[in-house]
């Protein structure tokens, strides 16, 4: 669907708070694709420099980098209260001017943690639409409850799961019907190689995602530890890295595959901007996370290349890992529970191999990338007034007034 008539394409102004091409930077990437071949004028603005940048331009969006506040943990507490407050007053009145120099016929803004581009907006007169991606049902009520109060003020919220849905739930919207889950889309590889025939040689394990210590990757560290106490041979990779200011947890990583006798084992690839050689090198993926997720991008990813995946059983991770028989759950923050299901992945590996190969058609259609964008544009447009048509004077008329 494109936007209606009037003196020229419609713009969106999309907020994100970073610029990686992780989970939720991916899907807002999507969106901007949707957007744009829906006909609208995308310009993004990110807070900071990173590689989502050239893909948002390489989508064909425009880009600003504006440095705003965002809300992290240690800005939910007294003294961090105070620290943002004195970034609101300096950074409010660059946001509104931005938006006063887009024009958009609406804000998207990305993830709950940039709120004051909601109150940016609306001071301007503008609808904002919060793409929301998270599930923080741990976090004390009073947090939590700051962390959503933009939906009190948004004009729609599109979340990318039930799982986020029912942790971030904002009863007006719901009233109104301007809520709506669009579950994520994510492409498939190019090319997807088949699983090895037979596990010969060291079982290879793959972790794609952050290095931080909510996504429980110590526990992977620590399972791989107990299978080589089995006489069990094991390679892990380990593609991702730190947020700033966390280099400490990688240190922490590194001495403990060396303790656990499998310094020689754990490669630390770091980042990569596509997952997918890493995932075809590997027999099967893992998602460890001790904290919520709103959903399990990864978890899809592994399932598209053919490989069985071993999840933690909560939140996002159960509902994208649902209906897979290739997906395989676990307990929380358990290295026993997933070395025991990484040696069921030896001993059943014929099994595993031909249920991940259906799961693989499975995932394709049920996160066909073409089918999240027109439904994405579809409830966004539905959230928004209709844009007025611009109605030219009637210039065989008289003009009135003085």
């Amino acid at each position: 669907m494109r936007p209606p008539p009037g003196d020229g394409p419609a713009t969106v102004l999309i907020a994100n708070p970073s610029a990686d091409l992780y989970g939720s930077d991916r899907m807002v990437l999507e969106a901007a694709h949707a957007l744009i071949g829906s006909g609208y004028r995308v310009v993004v603005t990110c807070s900071v420099e990173g590689p989502l940048i050239r893909a948002m331009r390489d989508a064909g969006a425009e880009v600003r980098v504006l440095a705003v506040p965002v809300i992290r943990k240690s800005m939910l507490r007294p003294r961090g209260m105070l620290g943002l407050i004195r970034r609101i007053v300096v950074d409010l009145p660059r946001m509104r001017r931005l938006i006063a120099e887009v024009r958009p016929r609406f804000v998207l803004e990305n993830t709950l943690t940039i709120p004051f581009w909601t109150l940016a907006a609306r001071t301007r007169r503008v609808p904002v639409i919060v793409y929301v991606h998270e599930a923080e049902a741990s976090l004390h009520p009073g947090a939590r409850a700051l962390l959503r109060a933009p939906l009190r003020w948004a004009s729609g919220a599109i979340y990318n799961s039930e799982t986020s849905r029912k942790a971030s739930r904002a009863p007006a919207l719901e009233r109104m019907r301007r809520a709506a889950t669009v579950v994520n889309g994510v492409a498939a590889p190019a090319e997807a190689p088949p699983p090895r025939q037979d596990i010969v040689g060291p079982l290879r394990v793959v972790y794609v995602g952050r290095l931080s210590p909510r996504k429980g990757v110590d526990v992977v560290v620590d399972a791989a530890g107990l299978m080589r106490e089995r006489d069990l041979d094991i390679a892990v990779d380990l593609v991702g890295d730190v947020f700033p200011g966390y280099e400490w947890y990688e240190e922490e990583l590194r001495r403990r595959a060396e303790e656990v006798g499998c310094g020689d084992r754990v490669r630390f690839i770091g980042f990569r901007p596509s997952v997918w050689p890493e995932l075809a090198a590997a027999d099967v993926a893992v998602v460890p996370s001790r904290a919520d997720e709103s959903f399990g991008n990864v978890v899809v990813e592994a399932l598209l290349s053919g490989r069985p995946v071993i999840v933690a059983d909560h939140s996002g991770l159960r509902e994208a890992s649902a209906g897979f028989s290739s997906a395989i759950r676990i307990p929380v923050d358990d290295a026993a529970a997933l070395a025991i299901a990484l040696e069921n992945v030896i001993t059943r590996w014929q099994t595993m191999r031909v249920a991940a190969l259906a799961d693989a058609e499975l995932a394709r259609k049920r996160h066909d990338p073409s089918a999240f964008r027109a439904r994405f544009v579809e409830v966004a447009e539905g959230m928004v007034p209709a844009r007025r048509p611009v109605t030219l004077p009637n210039r065989s008329q008289p003009a009135t007034g003085r």
